[in-house]
């Protein structure tokens, strides 16, 4: 794939003040300057991420408001209920509020919303289900931020509404009591990248904070919030949210918990995704975990997700994980059909010359949309939108690329929609089947106004550029300190400085590439896994991006660099 090198130039000067003051090599120092950090106190903290570093819930508005209304209705033994997205970010986070509060004696319930049947958010008919039910105290989390007219029917209807959300806020927010939401724009909160269940943790340490103020928990015992760390990782991993700042030290300190969790829900689900009893990565739970657990919402019934880890027994949790193992199977087959079908239509129809891409069909299935337009846009490099239509009204999934705000682009023809909401990076969308040709020129002009030529070539983010006797065990040791890897900190891609001599070169395996570089009088191994392709077609010298790490093999330990791309010819 032709890729454009886009390698990171830093100010020696400031990458050698850092150095100097955090006492680690100018190399770390320019990965995390990369990373936005240029202060030293900011760097220990990333470094060493603790606990310690949390922000205060407190300083999040309307978070006196929501604590005061939640307590208010504990006092009060009010019938609570949490209604929750069905992605993974939603189903975590509603599991979270339900276990707290179920654990101060409240039963509370919880609704996952069905994404065929009532679509995306809150409904006017869960709603007046919620009334009959005597629900007096609705929480949304993950969603609610822009049911403006759902809130207001629940406020008529006697139903008192708390908002925990974390997507764009729009021009006219709902008339909740309390909206927690660090995107408000008078909102103090430090931090405004948290995910959905991350906004739920901090209320959960609010309402402990204030319950232990109040002597609740005098004849009873005081509960460690460290064990919903795991559901905290789980959604922010899955949500794609920057991995910095405070959502590093909850993901970091939440994988550690979902090791070792005690979750029978957490423990059948690594045993079917086949990861239990080994050290848990970011990846290991994005590719593994996330996906079953979404199957559920995606192609059967998001309900199943928060039954799963709200689960007491073993034997029940596991039934559960089977089912959504399952659903992931079924999920994994349409959604292979409908890249196929969505490709096909690019390739005939010629759709290359336009900025973004915008396609519909009847036979979509909507829960599986989403992942297909993320894959597209990554393959195609351009903004795109599957819609998955059904009858007149069809439910939309958006992704985007880097240099186009695809929320904001969607505010640009959001005349043509029925409804949308979402962030930089994806939202969702409903629309009437009379306006796709409309939005779709709508949207078209919108990515002309902001995607370049340039932005349509996929990018290689590159940190530094080194000469490869600087990988040494010192720098590794240093860079076991970066994960967790994820949004906003990938894993350290390096490049070599000049172009190298290689030889060795044989494929290995079904097909990876081999070969060995030389820079001075060493030799340095290089790996390319699915990349045996490039066997024949490599020059005598070229520039690699990489990987370094170390290869342990029958207990020999030896630098290997793992190949993400090479640059046999170099502009300028």
């Amino acid at each position: 794939m032709n890729l454009k090198w886009n390698i990171f130039r830093c100010p020696a000067d400031l990458r050698e003040e850092l150095g100097k003051q955090l006492n680690i090599p100018p190399v770390v120092a320019q990965l995390l300057i990369k990373r936005g950090i240029t202060d030293p106190r900011e760097g220990e903290r990333f470094l060493s991420p603790s606990l310690n570093h949390l922000y205060d819930p407190f300083v999040m508005k309307d978070m006196d408001k929501a604590v005061a209304r939640v307590i208010q209705a504990i006092q009060g033994q009010e019938n609570i209920l949490i209604y929750g997205d069905y992605d993974v970010d939603g189903i975590t986070a509603c599991a979270l509020l339900v276990d707290f509060l179920r654990l101060l004696g409240i039963q509370a319930s919880y609704h996952i919303p069905h994404r065929l049947k009532e679509g995306y958010s809150l409904n006017l008919e869960a709603v007046k289900k919620f009334a009959a039910q005597g629900v007096e105290l609705l929480i949304c989390v993950d969603c609610g931020i822009s049911d403006r007219e759902e809130i207001k029917f629940a406020q008529q209807l006697g139903m008192d509404t708390i908002v925990v959300d974390h997507h764009e806020v729009p021009a006219q927010p709902p008339p909740a009591s309390a909206i927690l939401n660090p995107l408000q724009l008078d909102c103090p909160f430090p931090f405004k990248g948290l995910a959905g269940v991350g906004v739920a943790f901090n209320l959960v340490v609010a309402l402990r904070s204030r319950l232990r103020e109040l002597g609740f928990w005098r004849d009873r015992g005081e509960p460690n919030l460290r064990r919903y760390l795991d559901l905290v990782a789980l959604g922010t991993i899955a949500d794609i949210v920057p991995l910095m700042d405070m959502n590093r030290v909850l993901v970091k300190h939440g994988l550690k918990e979902l090791e070792n969790s005690a979750r029978p829900g957490l423990s059948a689900l690594k045993e079917v995704s086949r990861i239990g009893g080994r050290e848990i990565s970011t990846g290991q739970v994005a590719f593994r975990l996330a996906p079953r657990l979404n199957a559920g919402g995606r192609v059967a019934d998001g309900q199943m997700g928060v039954k799963l880890l709200l689960a007491k027994e073993y034997a029940e949790a596991k039934m559960i994980a089977e089912e959504l193992d399952r659903a992931n199977r079924e999920r994994q087959a349409i959604e292979e059909g409908i890249y196929r079908e969505a490709k096909e239509v690019i390739q005939q129809e010629g759709l290359m010359h336009r900025r973004s891409l915008v396609l519909s069909s009847d036979s979509w299935h909507p829960g599986v949309i989403g992942i297909v337009a993320s894959k597209l846009a990554e393959e195609f490099w351009r903004p795109t939108i599957l819609i998955a239509m059904d009858g007149e009204e069809g439910k939309g999934s958006a992704r985007s690329i880097v240099g186009f705000h695809l929320y904001e682009g969607l505010k640009e023809c959001g005349k043509h929609l029925l409804g949308f909401g979402g962030h930089k990076y994806a939202a969702g969308l409903r629309i009437s089947r009379n306006k796709l040709k409309a939005f779709s020129d709508g949207f078209e002009k919108a990515a002309k106004g902001k995607v370049k030529d340039e932005d349509l070539t996929p990018t290689i983010f590159i940190d530094a550029e080194v000469q490869l006797k600087e990988i040494t065990p010192q720098l590794l040791g240093h860079l076991a300190l970066f994960p967790p890897y994820g949004a906003a900190n990938p894993r350290p891609l390096f490049s070599t400085r000049d172009k190298l001599p290689l030889y060795d070169v044989r494929t290995v395996g079904k097909d990876s590439l081999k070969f060995k570089l030389k820079e001075e009088k060493a030799a340095y191994e290089i790996i390319g896994f699915g990349m045996g392709y490039l066997a024949h077609h490599l020059p005598p010298e070229l520039r690699i991006a990489f990987h370094p790490q170390m290869n342990d093999w029958k207990g020999l330990k030896r630098l290997q660099l793992e190949l993400r791309a090479v640059e046999i010819d170099r502009d300028g």
